[in-house]
């Protein structure tokens, strides 16, 4: 037995020296964000610190526990000269991380006074593909969407420094959210894309459709009133707020339709049950022929 035993054993032992050693490198807090509905954004810098798009970093916070490490997905992209994470306050660490940042205070908070960080990181997911691919789906559900915040600032940002070389040519971007309050900080990163591509006369680059689905058409009546009006109540943005959930089939059938004989990346960060939703969809709407159209799904779950 102990020599099954003693393999796995050294490779975890192996994997915790090196997030001690990575936790002893020096992190430096250069910005606190606060974010509607007790959401934070903190924004580091560390010395040798390379990300690639959509990875996720592992977080400890002394002042708050000695022993805790939370998983965190990278909110920046890689052309950013820091990285960030963003926090929704929903249980005791992350309450006590808001207080220790001095987000419980009104006056400003001295850069000296925020908390030490340790950062083990980052690890790769399924998104950094994303760029492999002319066309892509990115689904992301809830809190699933903070992957895709750090994939269309880099898209956007390789896109205006050199759109040329840029393999991919169309974004498809879902986002299926319960209820409003998660909307608000990616909301506003949606309205600046929104008008760059405008000032740059592209604004079919970047699909978009937000889905509330914790409401549907009955609950939402006193929304309609202002459907007519430019932009959205909810969300500030041209493209509507629609409520309820996608129907996956006709959204599967219209994209196979605009980009015949393409290879079609779909990435979901979301639920299992969603996952084995897109994944049927993807088989089912691939062609046989090798010359057709063809989903790709990539998963990342929670």
């Amino acid at each position: 037995t102990w020599k099954w035993v003693v393999g796995p054993m050294g490779l975890y032992l192996c994997e915790r020296l090196v997030r001690f050693w990575r936790s002893q490198q020096k992190v430096v807090i250069t910005k606190v964000v606060i974010h509607p509905f007790k959401t934070i954004e903190l924004q580091m810098m560390k010395k040798g610190f390379k990300m690639e798009v959509g990875q996720y970093i592992f977080v400890k916070c002394p002042a708050v526990s000695k022993l805790e490490w939370h998983p965190f997905t990278l909110t920046s992209a890689p052309e950013e000269d820091y990285f960030s994470i963003h926090v929704r306050i929903v249980g005791d660490w992350t309450e006590g991380l808001f207080n220790a940042c001095g987000c419980d205070k009104q006056e400003f908070q001295e850069a000296w006074k925020l908390p030490k960080i340790a950062v083990d990181g980052p690890f790769g997911t399924a998104s950094e593909d994303v760029f492999s691919y002319e066309t892509v789906m990115l689904v992301g559900a809830g809190i699933g969407v903070t992957p895709f915040a750090s994939v269309l600032k880099s898209v956007w940002y390789k896109y205006c420094h050199d759109a040329t070389n840029l393999k991919l040519k169309k974004i498809y971007f879902y986002w299926l959210c319960r209820d409003t309050h998660a909307f608000e900080w990616f909301a506003d990163l949606l309205q600046s894309l929104e008008a760059q591509m405008q000032e740059r006369n592209n604004a079919d680059f970047l699909s978009y459709n937000i889905y509330l689905t914790g409401w549907d058409e009955s609950q939402a009546t006193h929304f309609v009133v202002h459907h007519e009006e430019e932009k959205d109540v909810i969300t500030g943005l041209k493209q509507k707020t629609l409520y309820g959930r996608p129907n996956w089939e006709n959204e599967f059938k219209t994209i196979a339709g605009q980009h015949p004989g393409s290879r079609i990346g779909v990435f979901l960060c979301g639920p299992e049950g969603l996952a084995d939703t897109l994944n049927k969809q993807s088989i089912s709407n691939s062609e046989a022929d090798p010359r057709g159209v063809h989903f790709i799904f990539n998963k990342e779950n929670f």
